[in-house]
């Protein structure tokens, strides 16, 4: 048997403080072949994305304690080379400079298919 020249699938962190959201996502994204870690808040995360290697991040805004974009601030002065979705149900922070250092912006929606698009899109970009 040769060996496969596929590379490993991709590691994604969702970061989410509604559970539910996390499960969708993470047994939607592993459907799709993808390595999905989770965390329920900024600090989690914080704490993963120092610990563990990741090739892309999904990051809620509206959390409680730090919310995403201060998150987003310490992750890219951690890591700057992991990219970053928001993924947020408030779509007027799409306008806010805030944000504009993440890598693609998409509004929650039940149904995950634009998440994923862009996700394949951002991950199939060369490395910062």
């Amino acid at each position: 048997m040769e060996p496969s020249l596929n590379h490993s699938p991709a590691r994604i962190l969702i970061v989410d403080d509604e559970e539910p959201i996390r499960l969708l996502y993470k047994t939607d994204l592993e459907d799709d072949g993808f390595t999905v870690v989770t965390a329920s808040n900024a600090q989690e995360a914080l704490d993963i994305v120092e610990d563990e290697p990741l090739d892309l991040i999904v990051l809620d805004i509206k959390m409680p304690g730090m919310d995403g974009i201060e998150a987003m601030q310490k992750i890219v002065g951690m890591k700057k080379n992991i990219p970053i979705i928001i993924n947020s149900a408030y779509p007027h922070f799409k306008d806010s400079f805030m944000t504009w250092v993440a890598d693609a912006y998409v509004v929650k929606s039940s149904n995950l298919q634009e998440l994923k698009d862009k996700i394949r899109e951002v991950l199939s970009q060369p490395k910062k």
